[in-house]
């Protein structure tokens, strides 16, 4: 089971973690707005979601998030149901309640 995790947990896992993957979750025009650095992007909302994701190493760590975290929420109960092995993080109240630095 996935676990929602506030953004300083979030980041102090994901720095510490050798098996992580950054997802971002957002739209191109959300993530053309900035992003956490490291982030690979998987529009949530693109029809293609779904088998982009199967193409994910399952082993992995991942550490989602979206605008608000209710799609990466979503993305992270999508990914339990196909098998995910790793952990599964979301990020509490998405991008909107990160404070740190975003890339461009």
């Amino acid at each position: 089971m996935y676990q929602n995790i506030d953004e300083i947990d979030f980041a102090e896992k994901f720095a510490a973690d050798d098996n992580a993957v950054l997802l971002d979750v957002r739209t191109q025009q959300e993530w053309d707005a900035g992003y956490i650095e490291g982030a690979i992007m998987l529009d949530f909302f693109n029809p293609e979601f779904p088998k982009e994701v199967e193409k994910l190493d399952k082993t992995k760590n991942y550490y989602i998030y979206c605008r608000s975290g209710n799609r990466s929420g979503q993305a992270c109960g999508l990914m339990e149901g196909m098998g995910f092995t790793g952990e599964l993080y979301n990020l509490e109240g998405g991008i909107l309640g990160w404070t740190g630095d975003l890339e461009h």
